[in-house]
């Protein structure tokens, strides 16, 4: 193993193994919502026991989920809802997650539990720039590789591994889409030790080792799924930036909360700067801005206002059973085409 992965591994296991005065200093450091309250005091950014920024915590952004990411048009330039207009989206909000209880109440698991209960949206759009909150046009060559892109939302004759997306083989969700919200599986934790910060995403689970300081950047020729990050403070803000990719993942996936048709395609030449500051005992700030030269022919940013809540639970994700999913998908294809040659099967319609 080389160093810098040995080095990487053993910080994720410091992170997780923080011991417990660590843990009860950083309680001390950051007074309780209502003690700050009663009081007045203005909050404090708490800090490690070495004395970085303390963004650490458990940040579920299941509250996120009805927001889109492209602005609807008619809400123009305007990042926020009216009164009435946030009233309509409250009616929205109450009827999905009434699908959610309505089986719960019957001791049912369907199509309800697709999509976990979520919040009241808090701003038209998770994308901020373009002040239209709309995706850059991609450019030719972006549109000839999104075109290339497999996925079960996009295709219907299935014939190899490469009709798949990543998401699909249980490989990544990719970046930036791994951090934006999903119909589920939405946790996110913050970890960590001296010299790192990790990221550690539900989905997929996926933990992001991300170094601080000012370790060099890998080669490029070393590509990754997730690509190479390198980490360092801005005051109290963590600035991450990312580079190395291997464009062999989607910027955007699913076709949903306003994300286009088709998977839009990353680039080896993708980079990506995350921006997180802790606001508040319970309130941090996540902006991405994502620039890709050869795929997009302007760079876009997205704000996530993340809430912390330790009560949210983080269970083990298994994707799919014994790896079948993308076996069977491409036998039924097969079968169809053999036996219908006529009519093109249909990709299975998820919730």
């Amino acid at each position: 193993m080389p160093m810098r992965d040995q080095l990487a591994a053993a910080a994720l296991i410091a992170a997780l193994l923080i011991p417990m005065h660590a843990t009860a200093a950083h309680e001390a450091a950051a007074p309780a919502p209502a003690a700050a309250h009663k009081t007045n005091r203005p909050w404090k950014q708490p800090r490690t026991p070495w004395g970085d920024p303390d963004l650490q915590g458990t940040w579920p952004i299941s509250n996120l989920m009805s927001v889109p990411l492209q602005r609807p048009t008619q809400y123009g330039t305007r990042l926020h809802f009216t009164e009435e207009e946030l009233a309509k989206q409250r009616k929205a909000v109450e009827a999905q997650n009434q699908a959610y209880k309505n089986e719960e109440s019957k001791h049912a698991l369907g199509l309800g539990h697709w999509v976990e209960e979520t919040d009241v949206p808090v701003q038209t759009s998770l994308i901020t720039d373009p002040p239209d909150g709309q995706l850059p046009p991609q450019t030719a060559a972006g549109k000839e590789m999104s075109a290339k892109m497999g996925s079960d939302w996009n295709r219907e004759v299935f014939d190899s591994v490469a009709d798949f997306g990543t998401w699909n083989r249980c490989i990544t969700r990719g970046l930036p889409e791994g951090m934006f919200p999903n119909p589920y599986n939405n946790g996110i934790q913050v970890l960590q030790a001296p010299g790192y910060v990790v990221i550690n995403l539900e989905m997929i689970h996926e933990a992001r080792i991300v170094p601080l300081g000012n370790m060099p950047q890998l080669a490029p020729e070393v590509q990754q799924w997730l690509g190479s990050s390198r980490g360092h403070w801005e005051g109290d803000t963590l600035v991450v930036e990312t580079t190395n990719f291997n464009g062999q993942t989607s910027m955007t996936d699913v076709p949903t909360r306003g994300t286009p048709k088709d998977p839009r395609a990353s680039s080896t030449q993708m980079k990506i700067v995350e921006r997180l500051e802790r606001l508040g005992p319970d309130d941090l700030m996540y902006t991405v801005t994502v620039t890709d030269p050869i795929t997009q022919t302007a760079s876009w940013t997205v704000q996530l206002p993340w809430k912390r809540d330790e009560s949210y639970e983080i269970y083990e994700y298994a994707c799919h059973e014994d790896n079948e999913a993308v076996r069977n998908y491409i036998v039924t294809s097969r079968y169809r085409r053999a036996t219908q040659p006529s009519q093109p099967p249909q990709a299975p319609t998820k919730p």
